[in-house]
């Protein structure tokens, strides 16, 4: 009974992916052409199981060229949109297309400038109605018998989602050469004892301000720099302060009037910082430990040297083992 049972739900996820296959057409297409002509990152959204599924893609994404984040729709409006700009394409996953936190911020990152592609089976839902893309990923049937709890219907959006990274892929032509860039003989081990020097941001694209900058002022230059947070510098480029898409927050909480205030007046003081010639895995040791996702390279001096995003350890676009990195923040591969 117990085999036949199992039997009969690897059957009813097999045919949810089956029937995707005659539903690849132009919307397909669209989704691939916007995708590879944005300049900024692909924010993935879901709520509960959808969510899980986002963050697979974002996985897959990440290590073939296509750099991604998640964004979660029920932290979005306590301060997580801030990691979004109108550069971004939003693909947003929900199989009713009913859930009310993703339908929630849709209209906020539409008037935001970002293009939304939706995976659903609700084709007439408020999400369906609110994207500029729409992919069917309907099924027939759960395989829960109860018809209630996620299971085929996760295995068509993640399944939609490995046919968009690998059309991304060919689009791309990313290689095997490509790949071991982000992900080096499937070997995190390999991109891990690499020199922080050869993955910090440095130069004009490290995003900073001086200290009695204006808040306002703070934020555009995290908006320009799009990796969720800017360094606070005195007149000697000396680092004394970081703020995050965090300190933020929790700014709005306690503050108002908050793009009038000083850096100063909201900003973490004394970040985490870590010399040039540490591996990155013991910068990643130390983001860990301090659940921190963004860390300051400064020479003995306590000047400003780079700075490093948990995804430049982990994988993300133009990475070079071999002469560091050398980018446009938001650009693609």
């Amino acid at each position: 009974m117990v085999i036949e049972q199992a039997k009969e739900v690897l059957k009813i996820e097999a045919q949810s992916i089956l029937d995707l296959v005659e539903r690849i057409g132009p919307e397909f297409e669209k989704a691939v052409d916007m995708i590879l002509e944005a300049k900024g990152r692909i924010i993935l959204t879901g709520m509960g199981k959808s969510g899980l599924i986002a963050k697979k893609i974002v996985a897959t994404f990440n290590s073939t060229g296509t750099p991604s984040l998640f964004l979660h729709p029920a932290e979005a409006t306590h301060g997580d949109l801030g990691m979004v700009t109108h550069d971004n394409i939003v693909l947003a996953i929900s199989h009713s297309g009913q859930t009310v936190e993703i339908n929630t911020i849709l209209p906020i990152l539409k008037k935001m400038g970002a293009k939304i592609i939706a995976f659903t089976g609700g084709l007439d839902s408020p999400m369906a109605k609110a994207s500029d893309v729409v992919i069917d990923v309907g099924v027939e049937r759960e395989a829960c018998p109860m018809g209630m709890a996620p299971t085929a219907s996760t295995t068509a959006a993640l399944s939609m989602g490995d046919a968009l990274a690998v059309a991304l892929i060919n689009r791309r032509r990313f290689d095997r050469d490509d790949f071991r860039k982000f992900h080096p003989g499937g070997s995190l081990g390999e991109r891990l004892a690499i020199r922080v020097s050869q993955v910090m941001l440095t130069e004009d694209h490290i995003p900073k301000v001086l200290l009695g900058t204006r808040v306002r002022e703070a934020l555009d230059e995290i908006n320009a720099k799009k990796i969720g947070a800017t360094l606070i510098v005195d007149k000697d480029q000396k680092l004394t302060g970081i703020i995050t898409d965090g300190d933020l927050r929790r700014a709005l909480i306690k503050e108002t009037n908050i793009p009038e205030l000083r850096v100063e007046d909201i900003m973490s003081p004394s970040p985490m910082t870590i010399d040039e010639d540490q591996t990155a895995a013991e910068a990643l040791g130390l983001m860990e430990f301090n659940a921190i996702t963004h860390l300051a390279i400064v020479d003995r001096f306590n000047c400003v040297k780079g700075l490093v995003h948990l995804h430049d350890l982990l994988g993300r676009e133009e990475f070079r083992i071999n002469g560091g990195i050398n980018r446009t923040p938001g650009a693609h591969s």
